[in-house]
């Protein structure tokens, strides 16, 4: 089994693997300041829900190790600069801002108790590394539970990548079909390139590729073919926000990938930690949902693939809750009424975190 390591702490910072250079090429950039992981964020150095949430973590133990505060006040002053730059990188995935309050609640409880800058410092950098952990256990959990689900063999899909790229641990949807595997499961995998950025061509595939698993890389628009003439036993996809109802955002596409497989009867699955949850929302209207340059649409690497004309570039869309069969979590597997286990499967997360 390949597990990528899109993310690491290291003495001389944080390494991140450049996804924007898959599959061609595998470099590795270390970053030594909050500014320069929120820029690695904000390009897609590193990407997906989860993965961005450890890169926030680890942006801001960046912050508060290297601040020249030379008081305690000076370095609380500093703080909410930190969390508002890396805020300010991209608005759909809830881990972000997950990872950002969970090092903010850390960084008041030790404030409160010392003023010993030196142990504040080395305190925070070890609950982004905790955060980073927790992912990599989170992700495991939810492998095992996805897996009781999937067929013996046969066709599944998925969308967009939510491997070991996206997580920083095995991957959620990915996971699923990792541990699938390794229980003995002969899965075929059929990845939709998911334009424009391409993250199933680039990314799902090398994955995929690098752990021997089978699969198809396939253009977006073959979906349907596939599920009305493949067989396809299931698909199971990340996601970056899941509402209180159960609404997902996820990759642009997700959507329509579920109303067909809802057509053609295929279980839809999505796979994410609790920490995707934004129960403070009621629905999926109330997801903010990216959208990012049209340059992206109308040219790939610098080269244009279109005329100079207008381009839409939503980078995510939101399945509602009827088309998703189940949500694969690491406290367990909610389905519908998803009002009541979704909340339920969030209070229990705690319990798992706490383990």
């Amino acid at each position: 089994m390949y597990i990528a390591q899109p993310i690491q702490w290291t003495e001389r910072g944080v390494v991140m693997l450049d996804q924007r250079r898959l599959p061609a090429e595998e470099i590795f950039h270390t970053y030594t300041s909050y500014q320069e992981v929120a820029k690695a964020i904000r390009e897609m150095v590193i990407r997906g829900a989860p993965a961005i949430g450890v890169a926030a973590a680890m942006g801001v133990a960046l912050g508060v190790e290297n601040s020249a505060a030379k008081s305690l006040d000076e370095l609380r002053a500093e703080f909410p600069v930190i969390l508002d730059t890396l805020a300010k990188t991209r608005p759909t995935a809830v881990d972000l801002f997950w990872a950002l309050e969970r090092m903010k609640q850390r960084f008041a409880e030790l404030t409160s108790r010392s003023s010993d800058l030196p142990k504040i410092k080395a305190a925070m950098v070890e609950e982004a590394k905790a955060v980073h952990a927790e992912k990599r256990a989170t992700d495991e959990a939810i492998g095992r539970f996805g897996a009781e689900l999937m067929p013996r063999d046969g066709l599944v899909m998925t969308q967009c990548n939510a491997g070991a790229l996206a997580t920083a641990g095995i991957g959620t949807a990915l996971g699923v079909f990792q541990v699938a595997v390794a229980q003995g499961k002969k899965l075929h995998v059929l990845v939709p390139e998911t334009r424009p950025y391409l993250q199933g061509a680039r990314l799902t595939a090398w994955e995929l590729h690098r752990s021997d698993i089978p699969l198809t890389l396939i253009t977006d628009n073959m979906v349907g073919h596939f599920m009305k003439t493949g067989n396809v036993g299931a698909v199971v996809t990340g996601a970056d926000r899941i509402a209180a109802n159960g609404d997902t955002a996820n990759k642009i596409g997700t959507y329509q990938i579920a109303v067909l497989a809802r057509e053609h009867n295929v279980p839809f699955y999505i796979a994410a930690p609790v920490s995707t949850f934004d129960l403070s929302i009621p629905d999926g209207d109330h997801i903010p949902i990216e959208e990012r340059s049209s340059v992206e649409v109308t040219e790939f690497r610098g080269v244009p693939i279109a005329p100079n004309v207008r381009a839409a570039h939503p980078a995510f869309d939101v399945t509602p809750h009827k088309y998703i069969t189940a949500i694969f979590t690491q406290s367990g597997v909610a389905r519908a009424p998803y009002t009541e286990s979704l909340a339920a499967l969030a209070s229990a997360a705690h319990s798992f975190s706490a383990a």
